[in-house]
């Protein structure tokens, strides 16, 4: 597993099953998680400590008895609720995982007090830990995504979509298009027919950042992406589009805690000693 300064542990890797874009493992003393947006959905159990979260400028919190799943597309933080920081384990899951009719019902309320969903991502954790289970895996991932769909599907969401959503959606449409090269304000205003204070203060408003924060996190999220295929951080730097290695590292740290040399890990279970693998 890889190391920080202050206790701080992380490891990061991407599974041969399909619907997991990524396995994720920390251990946070100080790392606060600026905000910023996913294009997967994020399921998380804490094993220490607990999460101070906002979604879409809503407070929330995750607890080690609880799960917590976050949509796509919708900004968040997160920092320690104590001062000995928070050990997690995340599943960051394709969309086609579950149905965009169950974003709003996950904003309404992310966290999910449910032991027996939780004992089932902790399993399936230790199974993608151990190479040459995939089926295994899939198998308990397919489960975990239909007690999700049943627990969503229970609520009736309330989320009332801001004044010029369709325009904040066509930015963003155009900013993921855009990732690498980018795109100069004007040229985006020029685009979409729209005035640029209009068009930023439209963007703020409907997904929580500004443009330009939304496109670092895209940029972001493309490198570490890059960096689990086996890319050196020189070259995912380039190709997500960063000025340098040294663009990279900065904006990597502030977000994800540590650098992009430092961010992969050997899979690790993360179990607790009470914690033991169960059929």
């Amino acid at each position: 597993m890889v190391s920080r300064p202050a206790g701080s542990h992380v490891s990061a890797w991407r599974p041969s099953v399909a619907g997991v874009a990524e396995v994720f493992h920390a251990h946070f003393v100080d790392h606060a998680y600026p905000r910023h947006i996913h294009d997967v959905w994020t399921l998380l159990i804490v094993d220490d400590g607990a999460v101070r979260f906002d979604l879409d400028r809503h407070r929330h919190g995750a607890l080690r008895t609880s799960v917590t799943l976050l949509p796509p597309y919708v900004p968040h933080d997160g920092r320690s609720a104590t001062p000995d920081g928070f050990r997690k384990r995340v599943l960051y899951l394709d969309t086609s995982a579950l149905g965009a009719e169950l974003v709003g019902r996950a904003v309404d309320e992310p966290d999910l007090a449910d032991p027996q969903l939780r004992d089932r991502i902790h399993q399936l954790h230790q199974v993608l830990a151990v190479p040459g289970d995939e089926f295994e895996a899939e198998s308990r991932l397919t489960l975990i995504l239909d007690r999700l769909r049943q627990q969503l599907a229970q609520r009736a969401s309330v989320s009332v979509q801001p004044a010029g959503r369709g325009l904040a959606v066509r930015l963003r449409e155009l900013l993921d298009a855009r990732t690498v090269e980018g795109v100069t304000l004007g040229e985006a205003a020029e685009l979409l027919h729209a005035h640029p204070t209009h068009l930023v203060r439209t963007f703020t408003h409907a997904h929580g950042l500004p443009p330009h924060s939304y496109l670092t996190g895209r940029r972001v999220e493309l490198a570490r992406r890059l960096l689990l295929t086996g890319q050196r951080p020189a070259a995912a730097a380039a190709e997500a589009g960063f000025f340098d290695q040294a663009h990279l590292t900065r904006h990597f740290r502030r977000y994800l805690g540590v650098s992009p040399a430092r961010y992969l890990g050997a899979p690790n279970a993360g179990t607790r000693p009470d914690e033991g693998k169960q059929p």
